[in-house]
């Protein structure tokens, strides 16, 4: 584990040892909150004056431009009664941290946007109040929500947090290298071995000898690991992928965790994969000048693509480790969360009304079309404004498909972990030891896991 992610493991064990303390004695509602009651519609009416919402996000660029649309949009619909208050906190890790020392400070936002990876966390620092508990006292119907979506944002049947901007992993390919290969990019590769004989067409040379466009490559990120062992259906971390008990260990050094980071390192190794490293943005850029053939990456980045490549963009479904596998994709991108203590009903219930409106049929249509992420609600797609969008950007049509093809089961639900975080970097390093060649796939993984194990228990016995 590095400096930074041994700093980030102390920085959650120490919060959530605070938190856990700080809320000692109140009740524990479902996924662990601390306060399962929710205030109905008559805290607002009893409300005296504008009730606000401080609203922490992560949001940046064109994405931050529509989320702010959407605060105006709902904020004039409620002129003189609730107005929410959008603020930027910087990357996602960043944010966490700033919700720990806010806990510790007793001066936390009424609502946060906290990413996938958050969410075991979020549910044992006792803070929120889960979606469910507003959705059972409104009665309000939460099967407009993506099955998928609903699933990995659930523990034990429960909604703990209201899905916002989802995204899912793609298969993106370059259309024209595909077709100066003798490729059909109608007929993408569904599976390892298939990705790994394209890439190995795709890869072109000049007069010298100079590798001038990869076949493949990919940001050394472990949430493709995460996904492709999805795709197979096998599990991360234990107990049902922490959805039958919390994790005690993660399980990613599986016989299907070793073929999956030993076919990465052989395709950079042998010069059909470029090594661009972690950063993402080094991996987008290579995609888009045409020095990669094939790449993995977020549903998010489709319309840049489409807008920045000088060349026809293809996507395909996220492959599997074998085309046999019936798993399929785990959700990413980030959820909303209500904070409990130290916050009135009334500012409990303004920020449930925003967060029904933000997962509005309409409001995630101007999401998903202004931004690219996946729509949590299925009702959007039908919206004439959506269908226009798909229609220009029949791309993004693999995602809607193969989310639909998805059967929600704990694989696909991705694992709750509290240091899912440092896991995640954990994985990172076994792929670059392994492409180094100082360790084999497997023992780079099981080591990854050894040395994760500690983090782990101290995290679950902070928390009880």
């Amino acid at each position: 584990m590095n400096k930074s992610a041994r700093a980030l493991a102390a920085l959650l064990v120490a919060g959530l040892s605070l938190t856990a303390c700080s809320s000692s004695g109140s009740g524990s509602g479902p996924g662990g909150s601390s306060d399962a009651a929710a205030p109905g519609a008559q805290a607002l009416d009893q409300a005296q004056g504008v009730t606000t919402v401080e609203f922490w996000h992560s949001m940046t660029g064109k994405n931050a431009d529509v989320l702010n649309g959407l605060v105006s949009r709902f904020n004039a619909a409620h002129q003189g009664k609730i107005e929410v208050k959008a603020q930027f906190q910087g990357k996602y890790d960043e944010l966490v941290a700033k919700y720990k020392a806010a806990v510790q400070q007793k001066g936390t936002p009424a609502l946060v946007q906290v990413y996938d990876i958050g969410t075991r966390f979020m549910i044992d620092s006792r803070q929120t109040v889960p979606a469910q508990a507003f959705a059972d006292k409104d009665g309000y119907a939460l099967d407009d929500l993506d099955p998928n979506i609903r699933n990995y944002y659930s523990v034990g049947g429960k909604l703990v947090s209201m899905p916002f901007n989802s995204s899912m992993p793609l298969l993106y390919l370059n259309t024209d290298a595909f077709k100066e290969a003798g490729l059909d990019p109608a007929q993408p590769p569904r599976d390892l071995a298939e990705l790994a004989e394209a890439a190995k067409k795709l890869t072109k040379k000049d007069a010298d000898g100079k590798t001038v466009r990869y076949g493949f490559g990919a940001a050394i990120y472990g949430w493709f690991v995460e996904q492709l062992l999805a795709e197979s259906g096998t599990m991360y971390c234990d107990n049902d992928n922490g959805r039958g008990g919390k994790a005690g260990k993660v399980v990613f050094d599986s016989a299907q965790g070793a073929q999956i980071v030993q076919w990465w390192a052989d395709l950079v190794k042998g010069g059909y994969a470029a090594n661009t490293g972690r950063v993402t943005d080094d991996a987008q850029a290579a995609f888009k000048a045409g020095t990669v053939a094939m790449h993995l990456e977020s549903t998010g980045v489709l319309r840049g693509y489409t807008e920045a490549a000088k060349f026809g963009v293809g996507t395909a479904a996220f492959p599997k480790v074998t085309a046999a596998d019936q798993g399929g994709p785990v959700i990413g991108g980030a959820s909303l969360w209500i904070s409990g203590p130290g916050h009135s009903d009334a500012e409990k219930r303004a920020a449930w009304e925003f967060e029904k409106f933000l997962t509005s049929p309409e409001q995630q249509a101007a999401w998903h079309t202004g931004t690219g992420y996946f729509p949590v609600n299925r009702k959007s797609l039908d919206d004439p404004k959506d269908k226009e969008w798909v229609a220009a950007y029949p791309q993004f049509r693999t995602a809607i498909d193969q989310l639909k093809a998805t059967k929600p089961t704990p694989a696909t639900a991705g694992c709750l972990l509290g240091v899912m975080p440092q896991a995640r970097k954990g994985v990172e390093t076994a792929i670059e030891q392994t492409i180094a060649g100082s360790k084999t796939a497997q023992q780079a993984l099981a080591d990854a896991a050894k040395e994760l194990q500690p983090a782990i228990e101290s995290y679950n016995s902070s928390v009880g």
